[in-house]
């Protein structure tokens, strides 16, 4: 007969271990995440890895409440959803990443659409600061709240509106990605 303090510790290791992460780089990326404040779960969309000249800079985990491979179905969605960004590469400046959004909408938004999103842009860069290996950054979408950016788990601030959020998912998924093998990852066709 098995012993209270064996099963109380056969609990705690089952209870305690992830059901279910995929690993990508030897980083555990969860197949579900939940919104915060939110009754909202979103499931893994898929996942890829940002390159630059030759060096891993990050894993980007794209979240949705269902699994799609459409980026248009994704970009003109107005529900909830989450990219999550492991950083893999020494530090990045708060420069470097405020530049690579800057970048990535020029690259996918005219400039009259750059132009209105403008203003909300220099509020979501001035919510970044260095960062380095092992820390991540979540960019959330909730409803009625906007984007929401968390380094670490610590909420940094949010910016309003749809529009916003999915003109920054073009950056991983839009028609000129920062990457097209991360783009393909993240919708699920890895």
């Amino acid at each position: 007969m098995p012993k209270p303090a064996n099963i109380l510790l056969l609990c705690l290791f089952i209870f305690s271990t992830p059901l279910a992460a995929k690993q990508v780089e030897g980083v555990a990326i969860p197949e579900t995440l939940e919104l915060a404040n939110t009754d909202s779960a979103l499931v893994l969309n898929g996942t890829g890895i940002r390159e630059k000249f030759f060096f891993d800079i990050y894993i980007g985990a794209l979240y949705l409440p269902a699994k799609t491979p459409d980026a248009s179905a994704i970009l003109s969605d107005d529900g909830p959803a989450s990219v999550l960004m492991h950083i893999l590469y020494d530090e990045l400046s708060k420069q470097k990443i405020t530049d690579g959004w800057n970048d990535g909408l020029d690259a996918n938004l005219s400039d009259t659409e750059m132009l209105a999103l403008k203003p909300r842009l220099d509020k979501f860069n001035n919510l970044f600061q260095t960062l380095r290996e092992g820390d991540q950054l979540r960019i959330d979408y909730i409803p009625q709240t906007g984007t929401e950016v968390r380094i670490n788990g610590e909420w940094r601030g949010a910016v309003e509106g749809n529009d916003f959020y999915r003109a920054l998912l073009k950056v991983w998924i839009g028609t000129h990605p920062v990457s097209d093998s991360l783009k393909q990852g993240m919708l699920g066709n890895e």
